[in-house]
């Protein structure tokens, strides 16, 4: 598999991509955001780590050049920010994942294999046998191909938003929490500071064309989690 990885620290790219291609991946490294663009759109990549202080186009813009071109393939942000504004403008953009600096290689690592096993199995390698279809209201998603459509539009969700969706309809009716959320579809133990599902959630509802104040798909359980309705 083939990773993008952009960061103008040369130390910390270099080790990236050493970690990375001790595990066997292609790696495409670049210090600069010019070049990484030009990368993104003459190669197949299948994940991308972006630094988001890199100096010319930084890893925001980059992040929403691959999102406006309907890429859907992971894109995991590196940077040395905490701050929660930061990580909600990266998530609203379409990131997976945040990695703050610093990091410890072997967990960066893992999170990248994290990633691309929720691609591959909800784009065709190694996908669960399923022919399970949600059609409700115009809304219909489909587990097997990956595909999510309303109204006959083809809506563009990024593998982690598709994971939320999917988790929404195979329980629709229910109100699924957010800690559940979190847990079964990024693997990790949910904080109770974590905002990342509301931020996913939202950009799910804006992809569907939902009033934030009356969303007609996923509905709001407010202080418990979110239900999509039953077909």
């Amino acid at each position: 598999m083939n990773i993008l990885v952009v960061d103008d620290e040369k130390e910390i790219a270099d080790l990236v991509e050493l970690f990375l291609k001790n595990e066997g991946f292609t790696v495409y490294k670049f210090y600069d955001s010019k070049s990484a663009v030009d990368c993104i759109f003459s190669k197949q990549i299948d994940l991308a780590l972006l630094d988001v202080m890199i100096d010319g186009i930084d890893g925001f813009s980059i992040l929403r050049k691959i999102r406006e071109q309907n890429l859907t393939f992971p894109v995991i942000m590196l940077t040395a920010k905490v701050e929660d504004s930061d990580k909600i403008l990266g998530l609203s953009l379409g990131a997976d994942d945040y990695i703050t600096k610093p990091f410890n290689p072997l967990e960066m690592v893992s999170r990248v294999k994290a990633q691309l096993r929720r691609f591959t199995l909800y784009n065709g390698n190694g996908r669960q046998e399923s022919s399970e279809i949600y059609d409700n209201g115009g809304l219909i998603v489909n587990h097997e191909t990956h595909e999510c459509t309303l109204y006959e539009r083809a809506v563009n969700l990024s593998p982690t938003e598709f994971n939320i969706l999917w988790l929404l309809c195979q329980n629709a009716g229910k109100v699924v929490s957010t800690e559940d959320i979190f847990e079964k579809v990024w693997g990790e133990k949910y904080l109770d500071s974590n905002n990342t599902v509301m931020v996913h959630i939202r950009r799910i509802r804006e992809k569907l064309n939902e009033p934030p104040r009356n969303p007609k798909f996923i509905k709001t359980v407010w202080g418990v989690g979110y239900k999509i309705e039953k077909k």
